[in-house]
Order: C-alpha cells, then structure tokens, then sequence
C-alpha cells in the first residue's frame, strides 16, 4: 500500500488520466444501454401507462418465471421478429433480461427501429424476483 501511495504521489497526472479514462467509459457504457428503470417505476408504467414488458432472455431462463402478460423475444431473434412489437411503438416499452445488461443492446435495436419510449429493467428479472414483485413460473 505504500507503494501505491508513493506512486500516485509522484505520477499524480498520470492517476488523474486513468481516472478521467475510467469515467468516461463507465459514462459511455450507461449511455449505450440507454434509460433504465427501477422495478417500483417499471410497475408503475405497466399499471398506468400500458406499458409492454419485452423478456429478452433464453427460452430456458423464461421458463424459470417471468413478468406477467411480457412478451418473449429472446435477444438472438429480436432483429427479425422486431415487427411482432410494431403496434406497440406509441406505449412505453420495457425491456427485461436477467441482470440488466443484455437489455442494454436490445433497447438500442428498438430504438434504431422507431420505438421512442424504450428504456431497460434495472437489475433485470434478478432484481424484480429480488423485491418479491409477482411472477409467472411454467407449469
């Protein structure tokens, strides 16, 4: 530990340009994956707003339990089946996955096809089951 501070003492600029650096990529990522909300304002949307909930995990990950009426669009296929969600292009959409980091690509896909009002779960599935909020499980 002393090393370390003896080091960021002698190359201060060098310290203030990694942590510059590492700002601005966490800042950029946060950018691409695009607005995210909380489960409370996701509920909120669902409830008020007619939002549609789109579950962008794997078939297996689905059947484990999913958000009630979300339609299922595995990542790998929402490119082509993007035209199965044109009629909802005016509602709010929100797009789930398990942890909130695959929803990232898929909100830029839906945005990129004309969806205005796209934005991803925070925490995903993980954080909705977390908060003990309901969910669907396959017989």
């Amino acid at each position: 530990m002393e090393q370390f501070i003896e080091f960021a003492t002698n190359h201060f600029m060098l310290i203030a340009a990694w942590v510059l650096t590492l700002a601005l990529l966490l800042w950029n990522e946060s950018q691409k994956a695009g607005k995210s909300v909380s489960p409370a304002i996701a509920t909120q949307l669902i409830n008020k707003q007619d939002a549609v909930i789109v579950d962008v995990r794997t078939k297996k990950e689905w059947d484990t339990g999913h958000i009630t009426a979300s339609k299922h669009i595995p990542l790998a296929d929402l490119q082509r089946r993007v035209s199965e969600l044109e009629k909802f292009k005016a509602r709010p959409v929100v797009v789930v996955c398990n942890i909130g980091q695959t929803a990232g690509s898929a909100t830029k896909m839906l945005k990129a096809a004309g969806f205005e009002n796209v934005m991803r779960l925070q925490g995903g599935i993980t954080e909705w089951k977390g908060q003990n909020l309901p969910i669907v499980k396959k017989a």
